[in-house]
């Protein structure tokens, strides 16, 4: 299997969690998804992560 396959788009993944791509951007340049690589401009993200939490919520200031 292509190691590209593996990968999608932030904008891909903004869609699939129901975010803005600027959000998805901003977890990746804080290092909150793990193995998201930047090139260039643009980050690409294994498909298989997980969302995080996201702080604003009750839920995850609970985790805390």
């Amino acid at each position: 299997m292509d190691a590209v396959e593996n990968l999608c788009t932030a904008k891909e993944l903004a869609e699939k969690w129901g975010v803005t791509v600027r959000m998805v951007t901003l977890m990746c340049a804080e290092g909150k998804i793990s193995g998201a690589k930047k090139f260039g401009n643009s980050w690409v993200i294994p498909k298989d992560t997980e969302k995080p939490l996201d702080g604003r919520t009750k839920e995850a200031k609970g985790a805390r």
